[in-house]
């Protein structure tokens, strides 16, 4: 199946902002592990605890609304800071005072008017389950992480919502025709059964 290598997720999340002497900055979670996000009608995915593992050593920015062009911070600057704690992942932002548009952000964070996130990232491992209703829900195991945004109206975008529809729809048809073989090899061996005990 084609699908887009770098997809973007989004979060509901409470960003707070601090100054620290002259140090300003913006912290929050950029995901929460084991929370269900709806990603359309029968659709969900989670994020397994531990899924950065082995990510947070690259070269990681941070962005507003994704924007390469808007970058607040970076990890290989040591204006960003990420780990992963039992919640999910944490982000510091080394705000750059003289960058009216990290400022302007700032502000805005401070007020509530941004409270938002998401982040760029390639999955390495997830794995799928269908429920009784038909349902698929995706557990993503591990990622590539390469950036994570403070955003005003955080959304799956299209692309990923189509990318899952047909993995979906292809995981229902692999699912619907294993239960037609299994129902053919059952129905075989019942008859085998039925010819064998004539032969008694």
């Amino acid at each position: 199946m084609t699908r887009d290598i770098r997809q973007i997720r989004s979060i509901a999340s409470k960003f707070e902002t601090r100054e620290d002497g002259e140090n300003l900055e913006i912290t929050g979670y950029f995901a929460v592990f084991n929370s269900n996000y709806e990603i359309a009608p029968g659709m969900s995915e989670s994020i397994a605890p531990g899924a950065f593992d082995g990510t947070l050593s690259g070269d990681i920015r941070a962005l507003v609304n994704h924007d390469t062009t808007l970058v607040l911070g970076r990890t290989a600057a040591h204006t960003l800071e990420l780990k992963q704690d039992e919640r999910g992942l944490w982000g510091k932002i080394r705000i750059n005072p003289k960058d009216t548009d990290a400022m302007n952000l700032y502000e805005r964070v401070k007020r509530g008017d941004v409270s938002q996130c998401s982040f760029g990232f390639e999955i390495t491992d997830e794995e799928s389950s269908i429920s009784d209703d038909g349902s698929v829900h995706w557990t993503i195991k591990g990622v590539k992480l390469y950036e994570v945004s403070c955003c005003t109206f955080p959304a799956y975008e299209s692309t990923n919502i189509s990318a899952r529809s047909t993995e979906r729809d292809e995981i229902l048809k692999r699912e619907l025709e294993a239960w037609k073989e299994k129902t053919k090899e059952r129905l075989h061996n019942g008859i085998t059964g039925i010819d064998v005990e004539k032969k008694d």
